[in-house]
């Protein structure tokens, strides 16, 4: 019995969860203080950050704001383009594997 239960612990193979980068798309209509808003309070990004993070958008027309598990990843851009459309701004927000 001790020799099956070693077989079978080898033939099981955990994998690290995939990750996803969350990214932000420029357009001419969503604040500029409106993405740094979002930043801070739904990505938790600091003040810097989501300056920065927002100037990056900007100038390259999108950029990666984080990346997470997929259900973080999907929970965090639902609720960001809610409030986006809530404010009338059409934020593209795309989640990609690693």
């Amino acid at each position: 019995m001790g020799n099956q239960q070693s077989s079978l612990s080898s033939k099981i193979s955990l994998r690290e969860p995939k990750n996803y980068k969350v990214v932000f798309h420029n357009d001419d209509f969503t604040t500029m203080d409106f993405v740094i808003e979002i930043l801070i309070l739904v990505f938790l990004k600091s003040e810097y950050d989501a300056y920065n993070i927002m100037l990056d958008i900007h100038h390259k027309g999108k950029s990666t704001v984080g990346t997470y598990s997929f259900d973080m990843a999907r929970t965090r851009t639902m609720r960001a383009t809610e409030m986006a459309r809530a404010q009338g701004f059409p934020l593209k927000i795309t989640i990609e594997p690693e």
